[in-house]
């Protein structure tokens, strides 16, 4: 079953977040709070959204896995789309759809709200991710690289120097 994340799921989200963050080799810079996520989910001007799949049929079970999202836009395309932070479903939960119903809901509000993408990023190391993700029909970007500013840089940046 999948739903949008509520409020009370924030705990095993952020805990999910960590969960993946340990996964991708990059706990040390998980630092995000739960407080910081309640915020950006549920305050009040939400820029960001999150569904998240239970087992079985209560919606109000507990999470397994969960997409956590936010729109933008395609100026080639003129209309938005939605970018996928982050997939993740718990391994004792793996194998059993959740990942794929998690990116079926994401595509069907993409069709729903006439969106023209649906678009995320994955490490190139991890081949088990990226084997499902040519299943679904999606499609690697090879031909981009992506950039950041982050930490002091941005600030200079910013500074204008």
């Amino acid at each position: 079953m999948i739903r949008p994340a509520s409020v009370e799921d924030v705990p095993a989200i952020h805990a999910m977040i960590r969960e993946l963050a340990e996964y991708e080799k990059a706990l040390h810079e998980a630092v995000a709070t739960e407080e910081q996520l309640r915020e950006a989910l549920f305050g009040p001007q939400p820029a960001v959204f999150a569904h998240v799949a239970v087992e079985g049929e209560d919606p109000g079970g507990e999470p397994v896995g969960f997409a956590l999202w936010f729109r933008n836009f395609s100026t080639w395309r003129g209309t938005h789309g939605v970018y996928l932070e982050d997939l993740y479903v718990r391994p004792h939960a793996r194998g059993g759809g959740h990942g794929k119903a998690l990116l079926r809901e994401l595509a069907r509000i993409c069709t729903e709200r006439g969106y023209a993408r649906l678009e995320w990023w994955v490490l190139d190391w991890n081949k088990p991710s990226i084997g499902f993700y040519r299943s679904l029909g999606a499609e690697a970007m090879d031909e981009w690289t992506v950039f950041r500013l982050t930490g002091e840089p941005l600030a200079r940046l910013a500074a204008g120097s």
